[in-house]
């Protein structure tokens, strides 16, 4: 059972959003295109993109599990086929060529299905000569992100910005050697790290909470008049 060893400093995705906003002001006004990682970045992303009148749209990126231990990740696939392979980890696991094959066929009709769920016949949005902001609820081994940047990178943006509420100091060095600036609120330098133990309320969101972010989004940023969904969790802001 694992026990948190910091204190929370987020009270959900929302309030981490608002804080990570908060760092990410030079890019106000900008031509900056947020693309979340869904599901849970999207919460966050939606803070980001508002408070700096950004579009949103999304990368799928997913981890490839560890057959066995899905709470652990030997790399990670994008949405347009980009993978990858975390060496030390597959190494460390001994996966055979076929269960690795396995995982990498599964999570890609996975991520077929959640790029027809999010995005439907919509085509990518254009970041051509633009500034990209990849967002998601936090930065573990940070593969998952590696594998949306490698995609977001054949899209030619002018610069790749990785920002995150949560990160471990590992990860964050992964990342600033694939992209122009990582951003955070906290990172830790625990051997173990927990996205978890940044926030106080903390749950993984459903297909049904990510769609209703990107609603928000569009109700916020087209049509003032319209206020905040009300389904919005405890503590938000």
């Amino acid at each position: 059972m694992h026990s948190p060893r910091i204190s929370p400093i987020f009270e959900n995705r929302f309030d981490a959003g608002s804080q990570l906003a908060a760092k990410l002001a030079e890019y106000q006004g900008q031509p900056v295109v947020v693309l979340a990682i869904p599901n849970g970045g999207l919460p966050v992303a939606l803070q980001v993109a508002l408070a700096l009148g950004a579009d949103l749209d999304v990368v799928i990126s997913r981890k490839l599990p560890i057959p066995l231990r899905p709470e652990g990740g030997f790399g990670a696939i994008a949405d347009d086929g980009a993978v990858i392979i975390n060496e030390e980890v597959l190494k460390e696991v001994n996966l055979t060529e076929q269960q690795v094959n396995y995982q990498v066929g599964m999570v890609r009709t996975d991520i077929r299905q959640r790029s027809l769920l999010y995005r439907g016949t919509k085509p990518l949005s254009i970041i051509s000569g633009k500034t990209v902001i990849i967002v998601d609820d936090g930065l573990a081994s940070g593969y998952t992100m590696i594998a949306a940047v490698e995609s977001v990178r054949r899209r030619r943006p002018a610069r790749v910005v990785v920002a995150v509420p949560a990160a471990a100091e590992a990860a964050v060095e992964r990342l600033e050697e694939v992209v122009d600036q990582v951003v955070t609120v906290a990172t830790g330098g625990m051997s173990r790290f927990y996205i978890a133990d940044y926030y106080r309320y903390w749950h993984v969101l459903s297909d049904e909470e990510g769609l209703k972010c990107l609603k928000e989004y569009r109700m916020r940023r087209f049509a003032s008049n319209i206020e905040p969904s009300p389904d919005r969790p405890k503590g938000s802001s």
